[in-house]
């Protein structure tokens, strides 16, 4: 069972954006926050896979990456952590978010087979083009993993169409250019290029990458937005203060979602 198509659905028949929480596997009491999210007002999880050269992150989430890794945190150690968190949450959509190294040294197929056996929903796999993905999303979409994509402010028609063709769940679109955690693009900017990957891929569109106060995901929400994605602010919070003070905000960060949409 895929979890996606179910959760967007039902954020639509609500008619309000979801809210999609990001969190490192690894870094501080993982198993804790991330079994608590749902009650938070997460909709849907991204689970970070730690990993060395994190290319498309900031320096917070590259940090939080070392500092797992440090941990002993390992691709079979992330499986795992979603397997428990399965255990009390059958309905909320797990997503794992990363690099293709892991991926590829473990296999495709027997990456397929865990995550399906752990309850992964997606998988984001960020430095894996359409044009090289074919074997991984052929073993994901067996076990009825979705694929997701990622379209930027860069992305014209016709790249939309090879990020349209095999994608399904959601499309991730890079609300700036850039890495995670920096910068912001403008709403009225992000609003439209929304509808025009919406059009282009008939998928749920969530916005991310500068998403990082409750003010500025209630404007992504209230601009069209099938999901508003904040990590890197979550991910400092828990550095900070620990499991209450990640939860606290994302909290917050639900409540101005729900109150905008």
């Amino acid at each position: 069972m895929n979890r996606l198509p179910t959760t967007f659905a039902r954020l639509k028949s609500e008619n309000r954006a979801g809210f999609v929480t990001y969190i490192m596997a690894g870094d501080g009491e993982t198993a804790e926050l991330l079994d608590a999210l749902p009650a938070a007002g997460a909709d849907v999880i991204e689970l970070g896979m730690p990993f060395t050269d994190p290319m498309a992150d900031g320096p917070t989430i590259e940090a939080a990456a070392l500092r797992a890794l440090d941990n002993g945190m390992t691709l079979k150690g992330t499986l795992a952590l979603a397997k428990a968190f399965r255990t009390n949450h059958p309905d909320t959509p797990l997503v794992l978010m990363g690099y293709a190294n892991p991926v590829h040294h473990l296999g495709y197929a027997a990456f397929a087979t865990a995550a399906a056996e752990a309850g992964i929903d997606g998988l984001i796999c960020v430095d894996l083009p359409p044009e090289e993905d074919t074997e991984l999303r052929e073993a994901l979409a067996a076990v009825n993993i979705s694929i997701i994509r990622l379209a930027t402010p860069t992305t014209n028609d016709d790249r939309l169409k090879a990020v349209a063709e095999g994608s399904s769940g959601f499309v991730y679109y890079v609300s700036t250019t850039g890495v995670t955690g920096t910068g912001k693009g403008a709403v009225t900017d992000v609003s439209n290029a929304v509808k025009r990957v919406q059009n282009a891929t008939g998928l749920p569109v969530a916005v991310g990458f500068g998403v990082r106060t409750p003010e500025e995901a209630a404007e992504i929400a209230s601009g069209g937005a099938d999901a508003v994605v904040v990590g890197s602010a979550i991910v400092s919070a828990n550095h900070d203060g620990g499991t209450k003070n990640a939860l606290e905000l994302v909290r917050n960060i639900s409540a101005a979602i729900r109150a905008a949409s």
